[in-house]
């Protein structure tokens, strides 16, 4: 196998990354190591800082105590962790009290010259008081900038109000909607397939792409997280965020350039064209369901409402849709989309289905032809396989097998692929907000879920079980079926 070298991006500039909900499983499990990693390969000035700031009452030696392990457990070199925890910080703050606040903001403005990130890895009902404390300590100032997880708002109405009081502290180019699936090596990739390459583009329409499937599956339950997921369910969680900025990769126009905005209003141009889902059409369009009991990974599982502690609850694990795109490029094409927990596989792919020769030459004894698919996997495993009609080899007639061209890119490139919130990050102390939400998207992604969100709640059906370790229930296999198609589901 040849290895290729990455070149590696150069250093940023000296910066203060502020989580706030430092403690949390995304600070500790997701931001810090991804932080350690872009330290590791030399692109953290040793004057950046970095504080974690939570309720727990622990200090500096604490914190560094709890990231030590954690980065340990992960295989990291002993040495470079030694290195790297001399930058990190504590603070012990409650974002709906004054006590400490005043301590904080001088900490914070030690280093003026310092780009500031304050990052918001916290329940979107602090997002406007630690915004509103910050703006009164003046630490929206300068070079400043703000980092808001999804999701924003439960709906059209509430992410407004969240916006609005955001944006009274921090204007539009200081604030950062963050979504990590647009941070994933494979979606970065599939604009320099679509836009790099000559083979693609012309393809990329209703004329020649029958459909496109996108899935986001998860082995695991709601776990710690009942209590945030019962009031949000899959649509909320994944569906509004997650898989719509993947669709909108998919479909949009190609942009003039890769400016931040140029990207984005073409994005934004593909969620305001996106058909209604709404009462008349929901029960046809839409399947939700909600797990029991069953074998997941080779375990037994509970279910869902026994994880939740015997509760009664209708919010929904798992989504299926059908949506379409209402314009010249994609008129006709179905976006099947489906997303839930405790699935037989965790994986999020993209599967671009082609449409099928309109003739065929060959006779019954050679095999059937398959569709073209180019499917993308974001995880576990991310790479890229084109599946095509090949002869198989030897003699004895001509038969026909359908395989795939696949490029794994660890395989490819001989490196471990960055998390994608390595690239994240650093695009935030960058100023980068290219693979970030403007506004308007979150508002036209809401205002295309709220509609579903009604209509469930007005039919008054309860979401459909599924045994866990299944795909989900049997009306999401007939929402495609029922189609003369079949999700993908190959494992190869």
């Amino acid at each position: 196998m040849t290895v290729v070298t990455v070149p590696s991006s150069p250093p940023v500039e000296p910066f203060d990354l502020v989580i706030f909900g430092g403690t949390g499983d995304l600070a500790v499990r997701k931001l810090l190591p991804a932080l350690f990693h872009r330290y590791a390969d030399g692109q953290i000035p040793a004057a950046s800082r970095v504080v974690g700031v939570a309720r727990e009452g622990l200090d500096d030696a604490g914190y560094r105590e709890l990231v030590r392990g954690v980065l340990l457990e992960t295989g990291a070199p002993e040495d470079t962790v030694e290195a790297f925890l001399p930058q990190l910080g504590y603070r012990s703050l409650d974002a709906r009290k004054d006590e400490g606040w005043d301590a904080f903001a001088e900490l914070i403005k030690e280093q003026p010259e310092h780009v500031r990130v304050f990052y918001l890895s916290t329940s979107p009902e602090l997002f406007v008081d630690i915004c509103n404390r910050l703006g009164h300590y003046g630490l929206n100032r300068g070079e400043s900038r703000v980092v808001l997880e999804k999701p924003i708002g439960r709906d059209l109405a509430s992410a407004n109000q969240i916006n609005d009081a955001v944006g009274k502290v921090f204007g539009e180019s200081q604030t950062f909607r963050i979504d990590h699936y647009l941070g994933k090596e494979t979606v970065q990739n599939l604009i320099a397939l679509r836009f790099g390459n000559a083979l693609f583009e012309p393809l990329w329409n209703a004329g020649h792409i029958d459909h496109v499937q996108i899935t986001v599956a998860e082995t695991l339950g709601v776990g710690h997280r009942g209590a945030y997921y019962d009031r949000a369910g899959a649509l909320r969680d994944m569906v509004q965020n997650h898989i719509l900025q993947l669709l909108c990769m998919v479909a949009m126009e190609p942009p003039s350039s890769l400016a931040p905005d140029a990207v984005r209003d073409e994005k934004l141009k593909v969620l305001r064209s996106l058909k209604p889902i709404d009462e008349a059409n929901a029960g046809q369009l839409t399947v939700r369901g909600q797990y029991r009991a069953g074998v997941a990974e080779g375990e037994s599982v509970p279910g869902y409402l026994d994880e939740l502690g015997g509760i009664k609850s209708s919010t929904e694990t798992f989504v299926a849709l059908k949506a379409e795109i209402a314009n010249w490029r994609w008129a006709g094409v179905p976006f099947y989309l489906r997303t839930g927990k405790r699935l037989p596989t965790r994986v999020s792919e993209i599967v671009v289905a082609f449409k099928p020769v309109p003739h065929s030459i060959f006779d019954a004894a050679a095999g059937p032809l398959a569709q073209n698919r180019l499917v993308l996997r974001l995880q576990p495993d991310e790479g890229v396989k084109l599946w095509l009609t090949i002869k198989h080899p030897g003699p004895g007639g001509l038969r026909l097998r359908h395989v795939p061209l696949d490029m794994s890119f660890a395989e490819a490139f001989g490196v471990q692929q960055p998390d994608a919130y390595e690239r994240l990050l650093l695009d935030v102390v960058r100023g980068n907000p290219t693979l970030f939400m403007r506004r308007d998207e979150v508002e036209a992604a809401w205002r295309w879920a709220d509609p579903i969100l009604s209509a469930w709640a007005a039919s008054g059906e309860p979401p459909r079980p599924y045994a866990a370790g299944t795909w989900g229930p049997s009306a999401a296999v007939a929402l495609i079926e029922r189609d003369g198609r079949t999700w993908n589901e190959d494992s190869e």
